[in-house]
């Protein structure tokens, strides 16, 4: 997470894994956690639906992704890279 500004406005990276949609892409992101009582480490996948307005994220890339007010019933990100 970052803070622009005086806003704490959440960014995430990830990789771009679908890019079937106009102007969406499905981008996954992965972070690791550790277990609180087994202490062992795993890793965490997440789809996001974000904003692609210029349509140029491929898919494979990694792009980084900010949140936006709702788009959509799904969309709540928008590309930043």
């Amino acid at each position: 997470m970052t803070i622009i500004g005086e806003k704490n406005i959440k960014e995430l990276i990830g990789e771009v894994v679908s890019d079937k949609m106009q102007k969406t892409r499905v981008v996954m992101v992965k972070s690791v956690k550790v277990h609180p009582l087994y202490n062992k480490r795993f890793v965490v996948r997440k789809k996001y639906y974000a904003h692609d307005a210029s349509d140029s994220a491929k898919l494979g890339e990694k792009v980084k992704i900010r949140a936006i007010p709702p788009l959509s019933k799904l969309i709540r990100r928008e590309i930043v890279k």
